[in-house]
């Protein structure tokens, strides 16, 4: 019986940390003092420190688009001047590798000698345990929204998303805007229904 709970808890944690290195992670925060309601427009103010030369047109088409998406549904709109607040977005892209580890436990080959009630001879056993690593190099995104009220210019609200980049270009099209669904599911005011 042993045998068989050491291999299902490496497997567990194999595949806990291995999936876990890929999870979105989208935390926020904002101005308690803030009444995000009075916010119906908002300006773009670009791409803070030029980050947006690490994305393709395609890519940045994609983010502008599902980020306006996810304020339209909360009554803003895109405006170019006298907005409510201002929006600015800064992106990271770092390479990473993941390393995972699986040990496969072969319980060994044994014997006893045992006498009646309470008298026993020793015993012997052999065992043996394989780990098997692997290395997985991927892509990894840190978006960050940064939402300034116009009037006072003070920061009023801050997202910021991490998660593994999709190659693929069709993946990327279906993942970006769930993404930034995500993360404005942190923001103050949800979406109308």
């Amino acid at each position: 019986m042993k045998i068989s709970v050491s291999i299902i808890t490496a497997v567990f944690f194999a595949a806990f940390f291995s999936s876990s290195a890929f999870a979105q992670k989208a935390k926020s925060d904002y101005d308690k003092n803030t009444d995000f309601t009075k916010y119906k427009s908002y300006a773009f103010a670009g791409w803070q420190k030029d980050s947006d030369k690490q994305l393709n047109d395609f890519d940045k088409k994609r983010i502008l688009e599902a980020l306006k998406s996810e304020f339209d549904a909360r009554g803003m709109n895109l405006v170019k001047a006298d907005a409510d607040a201002t929006v600015s977005i800064y992106i990271v892209i770092e390479n990473k590798t993941s390393t995972t580890a699986y040990t496969n436990y072969n319980g060994g080959m044994g014997y006893g000698m045992g006498r009646g009630w309470g008298m026993g001879y020793g015993g012997m056993g052999m065992g043996s345990s394989t780990t098997t690593y692997s290395e997985n190099d991927y892509k990894e995104g840190t978006f960050v929204i940064d939402m300034y009220d116009e009037s006072s210019k003070n920061l009023v609200w801050q997202g910021v998303i991490t998660g593994t980049i999709k190659e693929k270009p069709q993946k990327r099209e279906k993942s970006i805007p769930k993404k930034m669904a995500k993360l404005m599911k942190k923001f103050p005011i949800k979406p109308a229904k």
